[in-house]
């Protein structure tokens, strides 16, 4: 059939148009997910959370970490619950799931439905995202706690969309803000008589290994660079006997044989100086595993190739834009120097205010005291004091490379690293201040949080009705001395 004169030109346009809008399409679902062409779909602006994992649409959008291909939908429950499951037991979440399976509180649900993480964090809806994510009015605590004024009298005239203010409550974590806790720390001093940070092992225990091995470690290639040489004999991989095979040629395997500096790990591999997170992770576990689940590691979780510098959020420095995040980024290959680690390599890349500020802060002066000798190991405060914590496990510690884990919620920080130094009533009215974060803590903090003096009132006030009813009692029946 023969098309009408005019008609055809735009008829070829409308179906060249389309065909080039399918070759699009098509090759968006085909091609890696770090092409351009896949975050063209994109549905909208994802979150602070999870930007950086925004084209491994798999992850959330199918079923089973994304290997079952036939059940495509929207984010699934348990695509949520498959990051941060562990997380929301670690804190006790005061609001699970399985609590509003009771019939209790079936009415509750015709209000929230608390049995669905989607309920209150939806993704790619920019224009309705709060701070955490949240999804819905700020105000979501009142609906359901509305009369809560009638059993505590001290909550009475405060604003419907107060309750998740600092120090008060969370939805989920409520670690340092329930009321034991806050009426166990009421009163402390601002700075403990006792501050001091948990030390790593080797600070802890004074160890030396360097002596122990140096006789028996030598360079296992032949062409080693005398300057390589020397910067890993001064290292804490020379002192734990891991060669250079071991790490450039080594593969994915039994963590002892790793160690052991006589067995010929990796025999057979091609050499790779860019050394996998995977060869870093047989021997530091724990570390690796922590430093996937924050930003910084988060999309080699998920399978994409590592973060660069220049995809963040925050304001970086222009000259670190090209960076990639990986272990080398922090740790040098060769130097055992975990001062690096703790501040410049920090600074190295962020440019906001607070990182800036910190040179400039007591607790910058603080670090500088403990490298000069002038205070003791634990007194010095870093980047990484505060944002990736030592963490306590028996006799041994170790870095938490999750440098997300204390700040959302902040109160997670107040307990988790604040309180070693500083009580809690001064740790929650440091936080609450966002402009004195900005100057990273250079002053006291002027605002006042009255949630630990609210809930000390409180148990003062039930023991002492405790205590008049035992006086009372006790006049009632008056005990009987037989002699």
């Amino acid at each position: 059939m023969k098309l009408p004169a005019l008609a055809s030109p735009k008829i070829a346009v409308w179906m060249v148009m389309n065909m080039a809008i399918a070759g699009v399409a098509t090759y968006a679902l085909v091609a890696p997910s770090t092409t351009v062409a896949r975050r063209i779909f994109l549905p909208g602006e994802t979150t602070h959370g999870h930007y950086q994992i925004e084209l491994a649409c798999d992850q959330c959008h199918l079923t089973n970490g994304g290997n079952d291909e036939s059940s495509t939908s929207n984010v699934m429950q348990d695509a949520c619950l498959r990051c941060h499951e562990t997380d929301l037991d670690t804190a006790n979440d005061t609001h699970p799931a399985s609590k509003f399976n009771d019939p209790v509180h079936a009415d509750l649900l015709k209000i929230l439905d608390a049995q669905s993480c989607l309920s209150c964090h939806r993704e790619h809806v920019a224009e309705r995202t709060l701070a955490m994510g949240l999804t819905v009015p700020s105000d979501y605590c009142w609906h359901c706690h509305q009369d809560v004024a009638e059993s505590r009298p001290s909550h009475e005239g405060m604003r419907y969309d107060s309750c998740a203010t600092t120090g008060c409550h969370n939805y989920h974590d409520n670690r340092a803000l329930y009321e034991k806790y806050l009426d166990k720390h009421h009163g402390e001093a601002d700075i403990l008589d006792d501050a001091t940070l948990i030390l790593l092992t080797s600070q802890q225990t004074g160890d030396d290994q360097t002596q122990k091995t140096r006789t028996q470690v030598v360079p296992d290639i032949n062409d080693a660079d005398p300057q390589i040489v020397r910067q890993w004999s001064s290292s804490a991989h020379f002192s734990a006997g891991v060669n250079c095979k071991q790490c450039h040629q080594s593969e994915a395997g039994d963590a002892n044989a790793i160690r052991d500096a006589k067995t010929p790990a990796g025999s057979g591999t091609a050499w790779n100086d860019h050394v996998a997170l995977d060869t870093c992770r047989q021997c530091h576990a724990r570390q690796s595993e922590t430093f996937l689940q924050g930003k910084h590691g988060m999309r080699l979780a998920v399978g994409l190739p590592e973060m660069q510098v220049a995809m963040a959020r925050l304001p970086m420095r222009s000259d670190a834009a090209h960076r990639q995040l990986n272990c080398n980024s922090c740790h040098a290959a060769h130097i055992d120097d975990i001062q690096h680690a703790a501040v410049d390599a920090c600074l190295g890349c962020h440019n906001d205010d607070h990182s800036l500020a910190y040179l400039d802060s007591s607790h910058a002066e603080l670090w500088r005291q403990e490298l000069s000798g002038e205070i003791d190991a634990g007194l010095g405060v870093t980047c990484g004091t505060c944002h990736m914590p030592r963490v306590a496990t028996g006799d041994n510690s170790f870095v938490n490379h999750n440098q997300n884990s204390v700040l959302r919620p902040v109160e997670t920080m107040v307990r988790e690293v604040c309180q070693r130094c500083h009580g809690l009533e001064f740790s929650f009215n440091a936080v609450a201040d966002p402009e004195l974060a900005k100057t990273c803590f250079d002053r006291a903090p002027e605002k006042t949080v009255t949630s630990v003096e609210m809930a000390h009132e409180w148990f003062e006030q039930r023991r002492n009705r405790q205590q008049r009813r035992k006086k009372s009692s006790s006049r009632k029946f008056p005990v009987l001395h037989l002699f």
